[in-house]
């Protein structure tokens, strides 16, 4: 039942009924009414004053009186100047109320075989360290984004690029020929990700060294860094792997299988997943392939070094490197080769990428050089731009070893509240010791990815661990706690006997109950709302406001020990569906809702 449709049918047939006129449903502007107004719907009637030619006021009192008269949807109105308040009838919301209860998917749309397939890239890590927090919000918002284009009744397929080749590789696979002593993740007792993390930083550190003791013997940093020995083994050993030597390519692939067995068991402790993963060591020779043939074409050219450039000054930007003079790839290579794979394994009818901001200059070139390359998708596809996310103590730096680590992060996250609990007078004492530490980590999960989410993915945030997991402010262990209090209520009218299914539905209700439903009925257009936006926050502040607002009705309403048994039931479904819909907008940001807290 879409309420909207039914009032502007009605605010329609009220206009041509007083005025002997027409209009349109783009003209009939229909708001949610304002907390301080009485009414449920608000009725702007400026855009009909030409036709009725009549005050504001009067105006408005007409169409109220025609519509009060003429459909029983409407218990009655109010006129605040040009602005006409409409309050629903109590049967409609009890009746609705119903409908959600008989619905198991309120707000989401089907998916058929025939729905848009949309392809979402997210998480595009580095092998040669591990995830981190930039990573933790790159993940959880990919996906959460791919969650909502589905609820929104399209497939999807969530893909991964994972950027196992280029000098950033080298650099780590050089300090562990030349530092590790055969170590490895076992001998190590280290995730194989964070082992060759340490190896990148190894790098660094001799380079850095290497170039301040050049500057001290007289070289400028530019002189420096360009006599580098160290800078100069890594990108021999990048052109030895591009031409296959046997020797480096054996070591890249050990290397990188450490880093996937780490990476997995980060993903699945974040809770995250992938449908289809490509590797750029498999994408970068098509990309490459394909500017050599752009190159035959005159859309590219090549400089005296024998590098590849695309000249788009003429489209407002600058010239961009696509081969480097030793024939080695760049980025931007691998990103044209990686979509040309996709768009052949699968009929996408839009392609998201799920990438900092940082690169919005470059996801506006790749579209540009697709386009130009002849691909009739290349103006189509979508840059999903977030801002950075740091902590309080400021800003995060791979190389100087100083990234804030994923799992560390998490494990903090645990620890956090698990210490949170005992805080609040140990909230899961009624648990078992490992129903107790499985809710520990759903909260702390859930505390870490609402706090990511609930913010515009657009700005940049400051994640505050000790913050998120707040249990009485906007966070996820307040609305995790909501949804908990809404089975325990369930569950006890179920165990005491009670039928609140079977039980008649009451005759009134009270205007908090009324908010409730309406807030259950505008999920569906929330669910609308994400998808178009491309934004999670959507989800999670409604989640949020759900929560607050029900707990404020299970403080001023009594529900289990309420004596009339039709309101008794009403208000334990009541309780059920917001319990629904909390965990199914909690869901699609990818977050657990415990059944117990």
């Amino acid at each position: 039942m879409n309420i909207e449709n039914i009032l502007i049918a009605n605010i329609a047939a009220a206009i041509e009924a007083l005025y002997g006129q027409q209009t349109t449903a783009d003209k009939i502007q229909l708001q949610k009414t304002r907390k301080e107004f009485e009414g449920d719907f608000t009725l702007v009637v400026f855009p009909f004053l030409s036709l009725s030619r009549k005050r504001p006021e009067e105006t408005a009192q007409e169409i109220g009186e025609y519509l009060t008269k003429n459909e029983k949807l409407i218990a009655s109105y109010n006129v605040i100047k040009g602005f006409l308040n409409l309050s629903i009838d109590a049967s409609y919301w009890i009746e609705l109320l119903q409908t959600i209860n008989c619905s198991e998917n309120w707000g989401t749309a089907p998916v058929t075989e025939d729905s848009p397939l949309v392809m979402v890239e997210y998480s595009s890590p580095n092998t040669n360290k591990p995830l981190h927090l930039g990573h933790i919000r790159n993940n959880l918002l990919g996906y959460a984004l791919s969650n909502i284009i589905e609820a929104n009744g399209n497939r999807v397929v969530k893909t991964n690029i994972v950027n196992d080749r280029g000098i950033h590789i080298c650099k780590s696979m050089l300090a562990w020929q030349k530092w590790g002593n055969g170590e490895t993740p076992a001998s190590s007792g280290k995730k194989g990700d964070h082992l060759i993390g340490d190896y990148y930083v190894a790098f660094d550190k001799h380079y850095k060294a290497e170039i301040s003791e050049a500057m001290a013997a007289g070289a400028t940093k530019e002189e420096a860094e360009a006599s580098s020995a160290l800078m100069a083994e890594a990108r021999e050993m990048l052109v030895k792997w591009e031409h296959g030597d046997e020797e480096v390519r054996n070591l890249w692939s050990t290397m990188n299988g450490w880093v996937y067995e780490g990476f997995d068991e980060t993903y699945k402790t974040l809770g995250v997943s992938f449908d289809k993963i490509y590797y750029e060591s498999d994408t970068y020779l098509v990309g490459k392939e394909t500017v050599l043939g752009g190159l035959e074409k005159n859309i590219f050219y090549r400089r005296e070094d024998g590098s590849v450039w695309a000249d788009l000054t003429k489209d407002g930007l600058d010239e961009k490197l696509l081969l480097r003079s030793d024939g080695t790839s760049v980025y931007m290579t691998q990103d044209i080769g990686t979509a040309q794979l996709r768009f052949r394994d699968y009929p996408i009818d839009k392609m998201v990428y799920v990438v900092g901001n940082e690169q919005n200059y470059h996801f506006q070139v790749l579209s540009l050089l697709l386009d130009k390359l002849g691909f009739s998708w290349g103006k189509g596809l979508v840059h999903f731009s977030y801002g950075m996310v740091e902590l309080p103590e400021g800003k995060m730096k791979s190389r100087e070893g100083t990234v804030v680590d994923a799992d560390d992060l998490m494990q903090e996250m645990f620890d956090t509240a698990r210490e949170t609990s005992v805080e609040l007078g140990g909230k899961l004492n009624d648990l078992s010791p490992e129903e107790a530490e499985k809710t520990i980590r759903i909260i702390g999960l859930g505390a870490l990815k609402y706090f990511m989410l609930k913010v515009d993915a657009r700005k940049n945030m400051t994640f505050n661990p000790k913050e998120s997991i707040d249990f009485n402010g906007n966070t996820g262990p307040f609305i995790q706690y909501t949804y908990a209090r809404t089975r325990s209520i369930v569950r006890k009218a179920e165990e005491s006997g009670f039928d609140f299914a079977g039980t008649a539905a009451p005759a009134a209700i009270s205007d908090k109950e009324r908010s409730l439903i309406r807030m259950l009925y505008e999920f569906t257009a929330v669910v609308r709302q994400a998808g178009t936006d491309y934004s999670p926050s959507v989800i999670a502040n409604y989640a949020y406001d759900l929560a607050k607002e029900y707990n404020q009705f299970y403080h001023d309403y009594s529900i289990l020990r309420e004596e009339d048994a039709a309101v008794k039931a009403f208000r334990i479904k009541l309780t059920d569906n917001v319990g629904k819909i909390i965990k199914t907008a909690m869901n699609l940001l990818g977050i657990e809702v415990p059944e117990r807290m």
